[in-house]
């Protein structure tokens, strides 16, 4: 099992996929095609049936029931895109086998020390799947949909593991926030989903943030320098008091746990005209809702200063807290603990700093907690899964489909 997962990860981490935010298309990109399609083969290949794969780039497909018992139709999901946050064209994984814990070389110039990375620790003696230094893995969420696959493969090649029926899906754009938004619930037909796509060894995810985007545009007057006085009003300026009346503590690099904060991504402009993007990020809603209100407020503040129309606040609200709406249903989290628990595997249950495609999932009517896929430093060069995780996580999709075919009538 551990071969076949490290054969399928590097495979699919070869195939540039990356989502890209300013597309207005579904998928964003087309190349996702490239992987989506290799899948595609491969699941007809395992043996799965009712596979099809539509023109926005979803990827379904049925691993029928082995048992007469009535159980949960249940589905796990991986998305194929991987972040625009850094280059994932010509991916190059480099392995380790029996990670002796010092640094690793990745290239000429590039080093990932334990030193910076003292997560490294916790793999030696393991099989590391590492970046060439010159682009992101795509162990987010290639890890996650070979896992998807290679137990899918053992449950065909076992048959002895009862299952009720298993539904599969790949999905585009989780990257860019867009991962469910033409997702068919109905045509899915799962009662419940897990997406293989959080991090390290044992990781079992049920609450994530509540999140919006914001955009925020302030209009000035250019005039000559020289002659501005009391005539000119400065677009720049305005943004930086805008900026400046945001919380100083409530930033990422000062969060962490169910702090949640407002984050600045970008900002640019001249005179005429300046642009700031932000993202809102809380677990609870009334905290979420009151740092919407907050931008509402120094907009207020600027529109008095400098009028009606030297500004434009857009908040547009994402996905939501999914532990709204698995918590009512907690007994899929409650199996996914003990199939870890019977692995011999610790579960670590922590709410999701970011969402997955299961946060808006769970508000389509398809209750989603995420599992552990391995991936570590993601998106960006120093980004390493371990092997030996990857495996965990295949039993552990096995585990759980026997678990629930177990305690069926």
């Amino acid at each position: 099992m551990k071969e076949k997962v490290i054969d399928r990860f590097i495979r699919y981490a070869k195939i540039d996929t990356q989502s890209n935010p300013e597309s207005s298309t579904t998928p964003s990109t087309e190349k996702q095609f490239d992987l989506l399609n290799v899948l595609k083969d491969e699941l007809s290949e395992i043996g799965l049936t009712e596979i099809s794969l539509d023109e926005n780039g979803y990827l379904f497909a049925t691993l029928p029931a082995n048992t007469d018992k009535k159980v949960p139709t249940i589905g796990f999901l991986a998305h194929v895109d991987t972040s625009p946050d850094f280059s994932g064209a010509n991916v190059n994984p480099q392995r380790i086998d029996n990670y002796d814990g010092g640094d690793i070389q990745l290239n000429d110039e590039i080093v990932m020390s334990p030193a910076y990375f003292p997560n490294l620790k916790n793999y030696v003696g393991q099989t590391l799947i590492t970046t060439d230094g010159t682009t992101l893995l795509g162990a987010d969420d290639k890890a996650g949909i070979a896992e998807i696959m290679t137990a899918m493969e053992y449950l065909v090649a076992h048959p002895e593991i009862k299952h009720g029926k298993i539904r599969v899906a790949f999905t585009p754009d989780e990257e860019i926030g867009r991962g469910p938004h033409k997702f068919d619930v109905k045509a899915f037909g799962a009662d419940f989903a897990y997406t293989m796509d959080g991090g390290p060894l044992g990781e079992l995810q049920f609450e994530s943030f509540n999140a919006a985007g914001v955009k925020v545009t302030t209009r000035g007057t250019s005039v000559h320098p020289g002659s501005a006085k009391n005539k000119m009003i400065n677009a720049i300026t305005m943004a930086i008091k805008f900026q400046n009346g945001m919380p100083a503590d409530a930033v990422p690099e000062k969060t962490e746990g169910y702090e949640g904060f407002i984050h600045l991504m970008s900002f640019n402009g001249n005179i005429e005209e300046a642009k700031l993007s932000y993202i809102i990020r809380d677990h609870d809603r009334e905290k979420f809702e009151a740092k919407k209100a907050h931008f509402l407020e120094v907009e207020k503040m600027v529109k008095d200063k400098y009028g009606e129309n030297a500004i434009t606040v857009e908040i547009e609200d994402q996905y939501y807290n999914m532990g709204e709406k698995i918590k009512p249903v907690k007994e899929i989290v409650d199996i996914a603990y003990h199939a870890m628990e019977n692995l011999d595997i610790d579960p670590i249950i922590e709410p999701i700093r970011g969402g997955t495609d299961g946060s808006q999932l769970s508000y389509m009517g398809l209750p989603t907690p995420n599992i552990f896929a391995g991936g570590e430093n993601m998106h960006g060069k120093f980004e390493f899964v371990s092997a030996e995780t990857m495996e965990k996580a295949t039993k552990v999709i096995v585990e759980i489909v026997r678990l629930f075919e177990a305690q069926a009538k």
